[in-house]
């Protein structure tokens, strides 16, 4: 199976030089989406010729990166997509079995509470509770069996991509791509990740950065991506 490897990215000077040195020995297709980086990233993108680079002129989110991926992969006729985080959370090691898992699922999504690699590792409070939450709600309103619903560590087959439709760029976006995801019989399957927090300290900017304010707003992309598809649940779901 001929996989693309992406890595959305936005100011990771300090990170993008050791993970992609690290995904080189485990990837052979590499695409790195630069979100208007303002930092060093694109110079060190550029002592790495060998690795796709996708630049957005500005900053457009999280969402938007990974929609360029899906894109990518789908007009370079790759058999399927592996998207990983560039904060030095996901271990480039595990590409080949993510991506090997296609075999049996249109997408296989890491999960960091499926098996403990690491007592010592445990997430911000905040962080957790949000993902619990969440997930709660993707596996009450759509009927799935997820137990991390917010993990970047993915693999996509490429005809799956084509069937998304994503319009919320931040860092929402895993909520429509689950909706979108049952509405179309997408087939899912759950890999076990390491859980690693290196920086607790690392932002997701404006508002969101407010625990609260967060969880609301994933509560109302949520709701909204349900008004939108065809689904039916049951009210007050989430």
């Amino acid at each position: 199976m001929r996989l693309l490897t992406a890595i959305p990215v936005y100011n990771e000077a300090s990170h993008i030089e050791p993970v992609l040195t690290e995904v080189l020995k485990y990837a052979e297709h590499i695409l790195v989406v630069d979100d208007g980086s303002t930092d060093e990233t694109p110079a060190i993108l550029a002592e790495f010729p060998q690795v796709q680079v996708i630049r957005h002129p500005i900053n457009r989110g999280y969402g938007a990166g990974l929609v360029s991926a899906f894109q990518a992969a789908i007009e370079g006729n790759y058999d399927g997509l592996v998207t990983l985080d560039c904060d030095g959370q996901h271990e480039p090691s595990l590409i080949p079995q993510i991506g090997s898992r296609l075999a049996d699922a249109d997408i296989v999504s890491g999960s960091r509470y499926l098996k403990i690699f690491d007592p010592s590792q445990v997430p911000p409070i905040e962080r957790r509770r949000i993902n619990i939450e969440v997930t709660r709600w993707l596996n009450e309103c759509l009927n799935l069996n997820l137990t991390d619903g917010f993990c970047g560590f993915k693999a996509y087959k490429t005809p799956a991509l084509s069937k998304f439709d994503i319009t919320d760029f931040g860092y929402a976006m895993p909520l429509q791509l689950w909706v979108q995801a049952v509405e179309h019989s997408l087939t899912i399957v759950e890999e076990p990740v390491p859980l690693i927090y290196l920086d607790e300290n690392r932002a997701f900017g404006g508002s969101l950065d407010d625990a609260t304010y967060r969880l609301n707003h994933y509560r109302k992309v949520f709701e909204d991506a349900l008004a939108r598809s065809g689904l039916t649940v049951a009210g007050g779901c989430c």
